[in-house]
């Protein structure tokens, strides 16, 4: 099946509303590449979830920008009022992978092949830590941007839990003015947001 064609929105609705029925409040990892984009889904999921922010990003360039994002991650799930409890966790920084990773995909335009592995390197380590940890879900926020494909997504957060047995919580969050909200709640707690992706390559096209 076309992972395009999937609204995955709808099947997020379904596998919430399942937990709902069952009275159940699941632990779910959260994969988070800024403060901006967690904002809305910590908005709307922390309904539903025991939620641990997983700030996994090698791909951050220059190292101050990589700490002025962990420091507003950081911040927003300190101010934000939520259901369930919100905690953060920060892995290692570890551009030195991303570097090795890529070598070769340095001019491939944003949105290819070189971002694909990207999205995989950060999900595959939060996977990793959500089977080490005992989580039930794991996911990334990744999808709430116009700008990253949401098919591409849940096609390796799928394929990242049937090689570790933790369920993958299929999303588009960017449904549902999931996009427009970030923004708001951006404004509304003066997060910080960066005017490129993360990695040096997104910089320069700026």
């Amino acid at each position: 099946m076309n992972q395009q064609k999937i609204n995955y929105q709808k099947e997020l609705d379904k596998i919430i509303s399942a937990l709902e029925q069952k009275g159940e409040k699941k632990t779910l990892l959260l994969h988070s590449c800024c403060a901006p984009c967690s904002s809305y889904v910590l908005e709307y999921l922390s309904r539903y979830f025991y939620i641990t922010v997983f700030y996994y990003n090698p791909n951050i360039y220059p190292p101050k920008e990589y700490d002025t994002r962990m420091e507003e991650q950081k911040r927003l799930v300190s101010q934000m009022p939520v259901l369930l409890p919100v905690r953060v966790v920060e892995a290692d920084y570890e551009p030195e992978l991303f570097f090795e990773m890529i070598r070769g995909m340095e001019r491939i335009p944003e949105g290819g092949e070189r971002c694909f592995l990207c999205y995989e390197m950060r999900m595959r380590k939060a996977a990793a830590y959500a089977a080490d940890q005992g989580f039930d879900y794991f996911t990334t926020t990744l999808s709430i941007s116009p700008l990253k494909n949401a098919g591409k997504l849940n096609e390796i957060g799928l394929k990242l839990a049937e090689e570790t047995g933790v369920p993958y919580l299929v999303s588009d969050f960017k449904k549902k003015n999931g996009y427009k909200r970030s923004i708001e709640l951006s404004a509304e707690y003066g997060l910080y947001r960066q005017n490129y992706c993360g990695c040096v390559y997104s910089q320069r096209e700026e």
